[in-house]
């Protein structure tokens, strides 16, 4: 029971640090709204500061605020009109429920495969906190259909890979220096490739739904 005394030993203070971020993105991730979005980015933002986590320098957690800032900013385009009724509502709500069911039950797989694993507390809290960032990352993106928000998907699993790098080094080699900026500059590099995806289809498409794209005819 090493895994659930990992998280029950925690303070108060550290609890509101870790599961803070985690909510602005759960609810990023299951509520629609633009304006949900930009508050669940410029939540996760706010919190990146205080994740010890990361065990990254300081330079990298400054550039992973600025990518959530990023995000935030960019989430929410000029004009994001309403979704044309392409589909039927009950095919929409099954999709959507597919898409929990399968993120969630990837996500305690994921909880699962580390709480068997033989580590220390810190390193299996570590762990298992950024399976949640991955979890929830898979989840917005199965459930958002829109490519800005995918942003936030792609912010949230690079999150989740930092914090799990940064365990996985402190598993094998204690005391080992801090990692470099690779997750961070590939986080980068699918959040700037997906927006400009998504401003070329607001042009031509006027809007950057995923569930438009069958709209568009050679």
């Amino acid at each position: 029971m090493h895994f659930l005394d990992a998280w029950s030993a925690l303070s108060l203070f550290d609890l509101v640090r870790l599961l803070a971020p985690l909510g602005f993105l759960a609810v990023g991730t299951f509520l629609p709204g633009a304006a949900v979005a930009r508050v669940a980015a410029l939540g996760v933002a706010a919190g990146v500061p205080f994740l010890k986590e990361l065990a990254a320098p300081p330079w990298v957690v400054a550039g992973w605020t600025a990518l959530w800032l990023f995000v935030a900013w960019r989430a929410v385009g000029r004009r994001d009109p309403a979704p044309r009724p392409i589909r039927s509502p009950g095919g929409v709500v099954e999709s959507g429920a597919v898409g929990i069911l399968l993120g969630l039950a990837l996500l305690a797989l994921l909880i699962a495969g580390v709480a068997r694993q033989d580590m220390s507390p810190e390193d299996s809290r570590r762990a298992s906190y950024g399976c949640m960032f991955l979890g929830l990352g898979l989840l917005h993106l199965m459930l958002r259909g829109n490519l800005r928000r995918a942003a936030i998907g792609l912010a949230a699993l690079g999150l989740g890979l930092e914090v799990l790098d940064g365990a996985a080094r402190a598993a094998a080699l204690p005391g080992a220096a801090t990692g470099g900026a690779w997750v961070l500059f590939a986080a980068s590099l699918a959040i700037a490739l997906v927006m400009r995806v998504a401003v070329g289809r607001e042009r031509h498409a006027r809007s950057a739904r995923v569930r438009d794209a069958h709209d568009l005819h050679d």
